[in-house]
């Protein structure tokens, strides 16, 4: 029997029989399951008032509002599974998941450190450690919880990556440009990979190089906008304008309107002495500026030295 049919069965197992809680909890479980926590949801309320001391019911209902991204809610259920069965790890996981979510970071290192206590070899959690230290700008703790994690499980790719990040902030090119080759190890289709390689070859002069990854960037991810703007400004940078116009324009094409790329564009514009083609660049910049990172002042003094 599909998942479709079994649906189906247990719906009409609750039409003939509303009071049949078995049935409408398999049925919230296997609707969760199948896409639909909305659906399940109703489900999981109504055994809840019927069964307040369930654990699992609250479990369940915070996967629920986690999948449709309530996680205030989502934080009360888990809270409330807590309650009722304060050894459901998976609750105190997800509860982590859910605290990081609404950057809560301290409460959720405390839950993920929870589970480790409880298995430290789940590399998941070490993983989350690392995103929690590094939103709160702790690159130390972030790297040591990264390392925990490869070295637990060397194909995660994340982990690897985001490595790759803080030893690049860190100043450490060379480690960072390793690692960046390991993930495309691990993921020859990790795009942003390519770009982070391209930035490093374009920050140590090799300019050929990073264009070729960042040609690579963007025939996996055409709408990597990022990609696009360095692209330009490399281009720009050997003084061909033409070039970068043409970069900017696909960029454009594929992203739809962004007030960066409009900022780039206006820019290029002004170095091939197109004035009002500059112009209108700018003001659409100004347009977009929900997607411009560009102080709106600045704009408007480049706006009025042209007009």
């Amino acid at each position: 029997m599909s998942k479709a049919e079994k649906i189906e069965e247990l719906q009409n197992i609750l039409q003939k029989d509303a009071s049949n809680s078995q049935a409408r909890r398999n049925l919230a479980i296997l609707l969760l399951d199948t896409g639909y926590p909305e659906e399940a949801l109703m489900h999981l309320v109504y055994l809840s008032k019927n069964y307040p001391n369930d654990s699992e019911i609250f479990y369940n209902m915070g996967i629920a509002y986690e999948k449709l991204k309530k996680f205030n809610e989502a934080k009360e259920a888990y809270l409330k599974a807590i309650e009722l069965s304060p050894s459901e790890i998976d609750a105190i996981y997800n509860l982590g998941l859910v605290l990081t979510e609404l950057k809560d970071y301290d409460n959720a290192i405390e839950c993920f450190n929870e589970v480790i206590k409880s298995d430290n070899e789940d590399s998941n959690s070490y993983f989350n450690l690392g995103i929690c230290y590094l939103k709160k700008g702790d690159l130390i703790n972030a790297m040591t919880n990264f390392q925990n994690t490869v070295d637990l499980n060397d194909d995660d790719v994340y982990a690897h990556f985001y490595i790759g990040n803080i030893f690049k902030e860190m100043g450490d090119i060379q480690t960072a440009y390793e690692k960046f080759q390991k993930v495309l190890e691990l993921s020859p289709a990790y795009s942003w990979a390519y770009y982070n390689l391209a930035i490093i070859d374009w920050e140590c002069g090799k300019s050929e190089e990073a264009l070729e990854k960042l040609n690579k960037t963007l025939e996996l991810n055409p709408k990597d906008s990022d990609a696009y703007i360095t692209y330009a400004k490399i281009l720009a940078s050997e003084h061909n304008y033409e070039q970068a116009e043409e970069k900017i324009s696909e960029a454009i094409e594929n992203c739809g309107k962004s007030g960066n790329l409009y900022y780039i564009m206006a820019q290029i514009q002004k170095q091939l002495n197109n004035k009002e083609e500059s112009l209108k660049y700018f003001n659409l910049a100004l347009e977009n500026s929900t997607t411009l990172n560009t102080n709106i002042k600045f704009i408007n003094k480049e706006i009025k030295s042209l007009s």
